[in-house]
């Protein structure tokens, strides 16, 4: 496949896990032969294309300020292709747990199917649980699939909660749509909320404003888009509803230190591209 060609398949891609998308995009980048502002530029559509995963603004931001970007690309993606945040999860996971999740995340899911003596509570809304369901099954991990409308019940009974990030900063977490509700109902019963924060989730405040700002412009009411927030795959999360942060060093307190960001701040990825 042409380089552009594979870009282009990998703007259109959806329902892929962010460490696949990094890669490809990475694999795509590292074949051209651009100059400096032809990477700015593809990377720029990129992040257009798909706003809210964290792993692409890091892989993005750091190859478009690279003196040597196609050699930067390879070496972004193996960092992301050798990501210990699931092994320092299960290292950190409590004996025999009960553990609620929601959706279908990937990088806890790495973690939890480490685990041979842990039961998981998959809260499902719309189906949105079933490929991680499957995969807790090949690999016989205890598991209930469990409606999302019993959220609470659920998180009374585990023992930690985790919620996966798609990208955040000190303040704020882009997390699949329900983890707000799983965290403020374990901050009634008090149960602990993990974050659980790959490679390449921790950015810098101003590219986690330009998610939050066009989280806003779609389900604004009198916007052009005019989605309903509960319609929505993602939400803002604030960082208050989240105890600790599971990441690539292992287990820390939230707060800046465990969510100090990967990359710089590229603002020209900010500019809307002329399509």
């Amino acid at each position: 496949m042409h380089p552009i060609e594979h870009l282009r398949y990998v703007a259109r891609a959806q329902g892929v896990n962010a460490t696949a998308l990094v890669e490809e995009t990475a694999h795509a980048l590292g074949s051209l032969h651009l100059d400096p502002s032809g990477v700015v530029v593809a990377c720029r559509r990129i992040v257009e294309r798909h706003p809210f995963t964290g792993a692409l603004w890091w892989l993005c931001a750091n190859a478009s300020t690279s003196s040597e970007p196609f050699e930067a690309v390879w070496e972004l993606a193996e960092q992301i292709r050798k990501d210990r945040t699931g092994a320092e999860l299960a290292a950190a996971l409590p004996d025999d747990a009960t553990i609620v999740t929601i959706g279908s995340p990937d990088v806890a899911g790495d973690g939890l199917i480490r685990r041979g003596d842990i039961r998981v509570l998959a809260l499902d809304a719309g189906h949105s649980a079933t490929e991680f369901v499957r995969k807790l099954d090949r690999y016989d991990v205890d598991n209930d699939r469990v409606d999302a409308g019993t959220a609470g019940a659920a998180v009374c009974a585990a023992d930690v909660v985790l919620i996966e990030a798609l990208a955040c900063d000190s303040d704020r977490i882009v997390a699949p749509i329900g983890s707000s509700t799983i965290a403020a109902s374990a901050h009634a019963w008090g149960t602990p909320v993990w974050l659980v924060a790959g490679v390449g989730c921790r950015l810098p405040s101003a590219f986690v404003d330009h998610m939050v700002q066009r989280h806003e412009a779609i389900i604004d009411p009198g916007g052009e888009y005019r989605v309903d927030a509960w319609e929505m795959d993602v939400e803002i999360v604030p960082a208050t509803m989240v105890t600790d942060v599971i990441g690539p060093h292992g287990r820390a307190p939230m707060g800046p230190p465990a969510i100090r960001p990967e990359c710089p701040v590229a603002y020209e990825l900010l500019r809307q591209s002329a399509m």
